[in-house]
């Protein structure tokens, strides 16, 4: 009887097997994800910003008084227009002292909520979780109306505040607003870093207790510089999010006089274009946007540089 050895087995490669160095054929799948998204990307953006590119080029031209409105090419008239309109560099500056204010408050309580619910101090995370997620479902306008009649005396059920201090003042309605959209999107930021403070590994947490780091320890020299990238995310966003204030100071209008049609940015693009003026909107658009690009590229790079 002849007993086979394993060693008489000689091992054959797996021919299945991919080799190093060669490339992997995915055939029909990239195009099959990336084309939808391309698509949509091209005719929702890209065209949309090519147009209102276009369209500013333009300028309204009148034949006598009372003559038909048609657009000829002007070319860089509107941006001049712009850049001459003052009560549309007001509106920026105005939303900007909006951001510095708003923008750290509203960050700092999304970040104290997102440390209380991952310090495992406060019970019934999920419920809680949730109570904060819900005032970012309430759309915008609803939440502006609402909190407009809390604001306004003769509707309000705080009497005995609004008799006092008039919110809806030149004075106090810009900062009226800051409390509308804190209350809206505390809790969509929260939970961008309560995700980040999820993912960190436990092991961090056990090292720094051996060490003999107590809770605000950990918070202050470990889940905060961890997170920090979400905390850049965030910013990022409520930057966009502050230069494009339209909603809360459109319904404010209904509620005080102290709300212009030129109050932000995206207000003066909304005035502009119902009177009609396509191109000038158009041009204040444009405008509006490299503003955005610039500030938002301006705090990333910052960022960046101080993580060097």
């Amino acid at each position: 009887m002849t007993q086979i050895l394993s060693t008489d087995i000689e091992a054959k490669p797996d021919e299945t097997a991919a080799k190093p160095g060669r490339a992997v054929k995915y055939g029909w799948a990239v195009p099959f994800f990336v084309v939808p998204f391309g698509l949509l990307f091209v005719l929702f953006y890209l065209l949309p910003i090519g147009y209102a590119i276009v369209q500013s080029l333009y300028t309204v031209e009148r034949t006598g008084t009372f003559g038909p409105a048609r657009e000829v090419f002007g070319g860089l008239v509107q941006y001049q227009r712009v850049f001459e309109n003052g009560p549309f560099w007001e509106s920026i500056g105005r939303v900007l002292l909006f951001g510095v204010v708003q923008v750290p408050v509203m960050l700092g309580v999304a970040l104290i909520l997102a440390l209380l619910l991952d310090s495992g101090l406060v019970k019934g995370r999920r419920f809680f979780r949730l109570a904060f997620f819900v005032p970012y479902a309430v759309p915008g306008v609803i939440a502006a109306i609402m909190w407009g009649f809390l604001y306004s005396p003769n509707l309000s059920p705080l009497k005995s505040v609004t008799s006092v201090v008039d919110l809806l003042s030149a004075d106090f309605v810009l900062w009226a607003m800051a409390n509308v959209v804190t209350w809206v999107y505390v809790g969509y930021n929260m939970l961008i870093i309560y995700s980040s403070l999820l993912a960190i590994p436990t092991e961090v947490y056990e090292a720094a207790k051996l060490d003999g780091a107590g809770a605000i320890r950990v918070a202050w020299s470990i889940k905060i510089p961890l997170v920090m990238p979400a905390i850049v995310l965030t910013t990022v966003f409520s930057i966009i999010g502050t230069l494009q204030l339209l909603a809360e100071p459109q319904v404010f209008r209904s509620f005080s006089s102290a709300v212009t049609s030129t109050y932000t940015p995206n207000l003066t693009v909304y005035s502009t274009s119902s009177i009609p003026n396509f191109p000038l909107a158009a041009a204040f658009s444009v405008v509006l946007a490299l503003a955005t690009f610039v500030l938002s590229f301006a705090f990333l790079k910052a960022t960046q540089r101080g993580d060097r």
